[in-house]
């Protein structure tokens, strides 16, 4: 596993944002695990989190598009510190782009945020977690109705490795064949189980063998095939 993504989940168990335990999901499933990215707060937090997301985007990527769309709400900061994270790292500019939730009429008017979108314009999309796929259902349409753009990818932060919506296959994997462009993530989950099972983090074994068989029996029920 490259240095940037072991050090990347020890950024989330740092800021809070992954946490282990016993949680109710907004599907109504229990996990051990949830994540918040909304945790990210400050704004040396945020500074790294936007070089997390250029350097895991390059990676997959690279660097030939020229916009970067976040979907309201959450993907409108990860959207702003992502294009400056690609500046800071790569001297490449970028543009932003984000949705409303509701059209504007006035002023500033329209659904987007940020940059315009015009014909030819190459795309990355950036969200924090992919558990159904429903945010890209909304906004898919919408970009795509601005301009004759082309997607060039979807980058999470983390891949939650378990069955969406049709009950084959991982969310970011169904949003790939749904649209036809590739799906990644800074670190799965079994990276990061692999990463923090019996290793200190913050002063304390985050992945300890009562939580570990938590995730495998999740995984059992939940997890791809």
């Amino acid at each position: 596993m490259d240095q940037y993504k072991q050090e990347f989940i020890e950024f989330m168990v740092e800021c809070d944002v992954l946490k282990f335990g016993d949680f109710t999901l907004k599907s109504g499933r229990k996990s051990p695990f949830f994540m918040n990215a909304g945790a990210y707060v400050t704004g040396d937090q945020l500074h790294r989190l936007g070089l997390y997301y250029a350097r895991a985007i390059n990676d997959v990527f690279g660097l030939d598009f020229d916009v970067v769309f976040g979907p309201a709400y959450k993907g409108i900061p990860l959207s702003v510190i992502t294009a400056m994270g690609i500046s800071e790292l790569y001297g490449k500019q970028v543009r932003y782009c984000s949705n409303r939730k509701e059209a504007k009429d006035h002023g500033d008017a329209g659904i987007l945020l940020g940059s315009k979108l015009v014909d030819g314009d190459r795309v990355v999309i950036v969200e924090d977690v992919t558990t159904s796929g429903k945010s890209i259902d909304e906004t898919y349409p919408i970009i795509t109705a601005q301009a004759n753009i082309e997607v060039k990818g979807l980058m999470v932060s983390l891949n939650r490795q378990e069955v969406g919506k049709g009950g084959k296959m991982c969310a970011l994997d169904e949003v790939s064949e749904t649209y036809g462009f590739p799906t990644a993530a800074i670190v799965s989950m079994g990276e990061v189980t692999e990463h923090l099972y019996g290793r200190e983090c913050q002063g304390r074994v985050v992945i300890d063998d009562e939580i570990k068989a938590a995730i495998d029996d999740y995984y059992a029920q939940y997890g791809v095939k």
